[in-house]
């Protein structure tokens, strides 16, 4: 197809997503399962417009998602806000770490015992599939402010997290398979793909986010520089605390979800004697240059747009990767599957996992098990997949995981996007 006839179609495929948006809400239709539709309809299995082979283009393919995962959970760290000492956070870090340890050890024993795996393979594979995925869910992200649905706010800590928390499970894998380093008797592993990764990645992009959220402020308020362009406040900042992060051999991905989450807390700078604007001083037409840089309100101007532009980036990165992942299907040999894995993950493993990570928690026994269903599996997972691919762990075993890892988010994409609406209206 030509580039013409390419623009043309992704011109219609974005507007017809626009006029159609709430039809699909009304027919429980999310718009990843639209998109994973159409991207199989445009891969080898029927119109070969595209050939994401994960075999063949595993560096591409890591990186797109890569990037795909950093935006989203710079947008999920941007809609955080509940205090970072709030008691709150406890039912998302249990969830990101206990839960998400306790589904990898079960995936890992099941895979060892049922699929025939060795447990350096049955690791990497709990690895990949133990991230849950907030973005593939519009029905269940969090709202904005201190007093975020509980629900909502749970699955979306957990979500923003574990795609970080899950990176030492994926290297320890690749590491029994002769594939990483783990340093001897795995201190390496320890220290700085555990601790350190974890530890350093929250700090770093807890700092970076905070540091140029406070200048541009003061910047705005003190001498009226620095306006506009939230577009490259938000790539510039999201590009720097991944760097930062991975120089100093820390989670990216942590840095990027903190970068965001210190970014929206980033407190007002009031000058002395000044008032905060009236609501006809922000009506009038020069109101978001007035907002943006005044004392009282320049901080939430900030927050607000740099979010707007993020949450629309988000959906973008949410169409090319959904469309791959449905064009990448056709690379899933189904005779070799095991179909009794999907249900076993989704109805037993992640409920089992949750509610033991729950124990003494507040949480009422409705709320986690709506937060054992909502483990929605998607772009994390599909990153690590090419990952190990492109660490070398050999075609077959390749194989196997292209087959589990794509039909479990192919089948999470649409059991979750049918189900998300109805359940959370109840």
């Amino acid at each position: 197809m030509s580039a013409p006839h390419w623009f043309l179609f992704f011109g219609a495929l974005l507007i017809t997503m626009v006029l159609a948006s709430s039809l699909f809400a009304r027919v429980l239709l999310s718009s990843a399962m639209i998109y994973l539709c159409v991207g199989y309809v445009l891969g080898p299995s029927w119109l070969s417009l595209i050939s994401p082979d994960p075999l063949h283009h595993a560096d591409v393919l890591e990186k797109l998602a890569e990037a795909a995962v950093l935006i989203s959970l710079f947008t999920v760290g941007l809609r955080m806000g509940v205090p970072m000492l709030d008691r709150r956070w406890l039912l998302p870090l249990r969830l990101a770490f206990v839960s998400m340890a306790l589904t990898v050890g079960m995936i890992a024993f099941l895979a060892v015992h049922a699929l025939g795996m060795s447990w350096a393979e049955a690791i990497l594979l709990g690895g990949i599939l133990a991230p849950t995925d907030p973005v593939l869910a519009s029905g269940v992200k969090t709202d904005r402010g201190p007093d975020p649905d509980r629900l909502r706010f749970g699955l979306a800590g957990e979500g923003g997290l574990n795609d970080g928390t899950a990176f030492p499970f994926v290297v320890l894998g690749l590491g029994l398979l002769g594939h990483y380093d783990l340093g001897a008797h795995g201190w390496r592993w320890v220290v700085v793909d555990v601790l350190w990764a974890t530890v350093g990645g929250l700090l770093i992009g807890a700092a970076l986010g905070t540091l140029i959220g406070r200048l541009v402020v003061y910047l705005r308020t003190r001498h009226a520089h620095a306006v506009g362009l939230n577009e490259f406040l938000s790539l510039g900042l999201i590009a720097m605390a991944y760097g930062m992060a991975q120089t100093c051999m820390a989670s990216g991905f942590l840095a990027v979800f903190a970068a965001g989450l210190a970014l929206q807390r980033v407190g007002e700078q009031p000058r002395a004697g000044s008032t905060s604007l009236n609501p006809e001083e922000i009506s009038r037409d020069d109101g978001k240059r007035r907002l943006a840089t005044h004392s009282h309100h320049a901080s939430a101007a900030m927050s607000d747009a740099v979010h707007t532009f993020n949450s629309q980036l988000e959906g973008l990165a949410e169409l090319t990767m959904v469309l791959v992942v449905g064009a990448m299907l056709a690379y899933v040999q189904p005779a070799d599957m095991q179909w009794w894995f999907i249900p076993a993950l989704f109805l037993i493993l992640r409920p089992l996992a949750v509610f033991l990570g729950t124990l003494g928690h507040s949480s009422n026994l409705q709320s986690r098990a709506k937060i054992s269903w909502f483990g929605i599996r998607g772009i994390g997972s599909v990153y690590y997949l090419v990952f190990a691919i492109r660490h070398g762990i050999g075609q077959e075993l390749s194989q196997q995981l292209i087959n589990i890892v794509l039909i479990t988010i192919a089948a999470s994409i649409l059991l979750h996007g049918a189900s998300v609406r109805p359940l959370m209206k109840r």
